[in-house]
């Protein structure tokens, strides 16, 4: 069996991103509102209602949010759809959010080996102007006892118009050699620093390890769009940070905040090993084309843990789960969480206090 705690290779600052971290949590995230699931319609779907609809993403488009969000409509396998969901801007900071009926219109949805048993989780961000998602595909392994290979996977999807049409492009292989030993990969999206693409993923390997990764993709598979899913073969794995040792797993949450042409700051959640609650850090990253990865800097303490009834109680207690971010301005960012995994949660991150934090958590 490989050893993938040496066989990836370490991201400077690597052990200090664990070590430097403590069980504390320092909440920043002001909450602006939550969508329990019988305030969303759905359209083009004999049921009117889902009944859970969380994890979502987050764009802004004029002085609209649309949120990209996980939908259940039964819970006998548990299968997710994406659907996509146009808020007025304004809603968000009079509280209308929380009372307010909204209509929704199916997204993503299954449609492949990739993707059968659900679509789940989405990332949506913006590359070279174009507009992206990356969800997670349950594969048609998924409910298979017999093959514990590629439960999920990465898969990106492209906005070809309206903003809720989007095609499905490419779904994310480890090279031979390292596929076979892939028992699931999730939470993952594209970063392009320059000219080179990376994607941010957490692969399951089958030694039970949850490797918080970047690989690198050919940026020129990123132009190339057919009618078909077509399995890109990622390289160059790099293992960013540890669990801390209060912690049981840690992945990769919202697409990053630029900081500049080379430096990005991630958010990531952690899984206490307790009460197994999710809760939220986030790191300062630069990309160095030779060396990679570096961790500059991770914040002490948690940013983000579950407090109100509704991150609380729900489908999975004590569970806030954040996929989506927008920046809306220098100093404030958008975030979209799941809540309980049964609502969609919306919050607003001031960035200035963001970056104080990762001051008192200085590697580099």
């Amino acid at each position: 069996m490989y050893k993938y705690s040496e066989y990836f290779r370490k991201a400077q600052g690597f052990t200090e991103a664990s070590i430097n971290r403590r069980f504390e949590t320092i909440d920043i995230v002001r909450r602006l509102g939550v969508i329990a699931p019988n305030h969303i319609y759905l359209n083009n779907y004999p049921i009117s209602n889902p009944i859970a609809s969380f994890n979502p993403a987050i764009t802004v488009i004029d002085e609209d949010a649309v949120v990209y969000a996980r939908i259940i409509v039964g819970y006998y396998m548990y299968v997710s759809a994406i659907v996509a969901i146009r808020i007025p801007l304004e809603d968000l900071y009079t509280g209308n959010i929380n009372i307010n009926y909204y209509a929704s219109q199916p997204t993503i949805y299954p449609s492949t080996k990739y993707d059968v048993w659900g679509t789940e989780d989405p990332r949506v961000y913006e590359i070279d102007d174009k507009l992206y998602m990356t969800y997670t595909g349950r594969t048609v392994n998924y409910f298979n006892p017999h093959i514990r290979r590629e439960r999920t996977l990465p898969i990106t999807a492209v906005k070809l118009g309206n903003y809720h049409i989007w095609r499905k492009i490419h779904v994310y292989v480890f090279p031979p050699g390292l596929r076979e030993h892939v028992i699931s990969d999730k939470d993952a999206f594209l970063v392009k620093f320059g000219n080179d693409l990376l994607l941010f993923h957490r692969p399951h390997m089958d030694d039970e390890g949850f490797y918080l990764t970047v690989s690198r993709v050919d940026s020129k598979e990123l132009y190339t769009v057919s009618d078909r899913l077509k399995e890109i073969v990622i390289r160059d794995t790099m293992w960013i940070a540890d669990k801390a040792v209060f912690e049981s797993k840690i992945g990769w949450a919202t697409p990053p905040i630029k900081i500049n042409s080379n430096e990005i700051v991630t958010l990531v959640h952690g899984v206490d090993n307790e009460l197994e609650a999710y809760r939220l850090y986030a790191m300062q990253l630069e990309y160095s084309k030779n060396e990679g990865i570096i961790v500059k800097a991770v914040t002490p303490t948690y940013i983000m843990e579950p407090k109100l009834l509704y991150e609380i109680f729900g489908d999975r207690p004590y569970t806030i789960f954040p996929c989506g971010l927008w920046r809306l301005s220098k100093n404030k960012v958008l975030i979209s969480y799941g809540a309980g995994d049964y609502m969609i949660g919306i919050g607003e991150i001031d960035v200035n206090e963001l970056l104080g934090l990762l001051d008192k958590g200085r590697i580099y």
